[in-house]
């Protein structure tokens, strides 16, 4: 079964529906992670831009090569307006006149994570125009200003999920909020901008942001009458240097009632992904307060391949796994373990997906740093993961290629150095 877009009047009840890809063995919105986000009316009504991968079988499990496609509902012919941009396209919308449409476009070809560009086609000449080549982050949630000529989007910057504002002509971009929070959204309410934000020590609350001063006002409450009851953590940024020299943001999120002259077990939360933002999240899973709470100084490094610290750092943890990125994790327990009020002798690591395979590798290189670890559905066997998955596309980025090309040194790196390959080392 596959997923389509119907369009169908509704004046008398919906009707059977208009599909706008008959036969075709594709899904729109895109498997696993699609909405509607990735289809949009053309203001006049006459058209729908949908996003589509059309590609099936082995090449579907390798390509990251979506399109945005255009279906035209008066003669219901579809046109591929991305044609030859090899990575992903997605998350078409229109300017309010319908003159112009606007999408993100990824670079390269097999890569998920790549920077997400803004792009503007102009729909009678075709002609493109890149937005955002000086700004090295992804914008999203994009809305119109009631000028018709500035964009307000979200875009994690260093780790925070912010409000920005765009003058769409100039390609100028200024923030309007800041503060160590993630604002998950915004739309536009008169003057007003109504967004969603949490920050590690709060839930989601809904908030009206002032456009010009960026100052926010909380307006749900909806955890109020909870948090009054609690005393709740406190958090702070540190900056660790790397082994090669860099700065690295690490959170760190200290118990309630913190005490510096007391001695506090440290836990390290390694993030998945490799890629994605650890920002100022607010998790029902991974909640970094409840774990401090606990009575731990938890620690969340902003390791190599982590989004929002620009592209250069997101791609130093592809085909290096095992690399840098375990290396920043290193220094940074070790930062924190220098620490008077950390006991270094009761130091743990966790973590899911990515962060369960940095655990898994740590197992058998901390050289007696841990005295616990958590893997959640962490990666154990680099190659087994090769033969298991069905998306083809990451495992083949991340390693470079696959185990039995015995010729490509980058491929035969990542697998000789896989988690596995050091449990003689596990001591605890």
């Amino acid at each position: 079964a596959y997923s389509h877009i119907f369009v169908s009047d509704f004046d008398d009840g919906f009707g059977a529906g208009t599909d706008l890809m008959p036969g075709e063995p594709y899904d729109s919105p895109m498997k696993p992670f699609g909405g509607l986000e990735e289809v949009a009316w053309a203001p006049d009504g006459n058209g729908i831009a949908y996003t589509c991968k059309k590609v099936s079988g082995l090449k579907y499990t390798f390509s990251t090569d979506s399109d945005v496609y255009f279906y035209d509902l008066e003669s219901g012919t579809t046109t591929n307006l991305t044609e030859g941009m090899p990575g992903y396209d997605r998350v078409p919308f229109f300017s309010p006149d319908g003159s112009k449409m606007y999408w993100h476009s990824m670079e390269r070809a097999g890569y998920e994570a790549d920077k997400e560009r803004l792009f503007e086609m102009d729909l009678a000449s075709g002609q493109k125009r890149y937005l955002t080549p000086d700004f090295d982050y992804s914008p999203s949630g994009e809305i119109w200003a009631d000028d018709g000529e500035h964009l307000y989007f979200v875009c994690a910057v260093n780790s925070e999920h912010h409000i920005f504002k765009m003058n769409v002509q100039t390609s100028e971009i200024q923030a309007i909020t800041q503060g160590m929070y993630d604002y998950h959204s915004v739309a536009l309410a008169g003057d007003e901008l109504i967004c969603t934000r949490v920050d590690m020590t709060k839930p989601q609350e809904i908030y009206s942001v002032d456009p010009a001063t960026g100052v926010a006002t909380e307006l749900s409450f909806e955890n109020k009458h909870l948090l009054d009851q609690l005393t709740m953590p406190t958090v702070e940024k540190r900056w660790v240097t790397t082994v090669d020299n860099q700065q690295m943001l690490v959170w760190a999120i200290y118990p309630p009632h913190f005490d510096k002259d007391k001695k506090y077990p440290a836990v390290m939360f390694c993030t998945g992904g490799p890629q994605g933002v650890l920002g100022q999240f607010w998790s029902y899973r991974w909640n970094m307060s409840q774990m401090a709470s606990l009575d731990y100084v938890v620690i969340a490094p902003a390791r190599r391949g982590v989004s929002s610290h620009g592209q250069l750092w997101t791609d130093q943890v592809s085909k290096d796994n095992s690399g840098l990125a375990m290396q920043d994790l290193l220094s940074a327990i070790d930062d924190i373990a220098a620490e008077e009020f950390v006991d270094d002798d009761r130091l743990g690591a966790v973590g899911a997906s990515f962060g369960g395979f940095s655990v898994l590798w740590l197992a058998g290189n901390h050289e007696g740093r841990f005295k616990t670890f958590i893997s959640h559905c962490g990666v154990f066997n680099e190659e087994m993961m090769y033969y298991t998955t069905d998306e083809m596309f990451f495992q083949h980025w991340e390693t470079g290629g696959a185990p039995w090309e015995k010729d490509n040194p980058v491929a035969q790196k990542s697998y000789a150095t896989s988690p596995h390959h050091y449990v003689k080392n596990w001591d605890t």
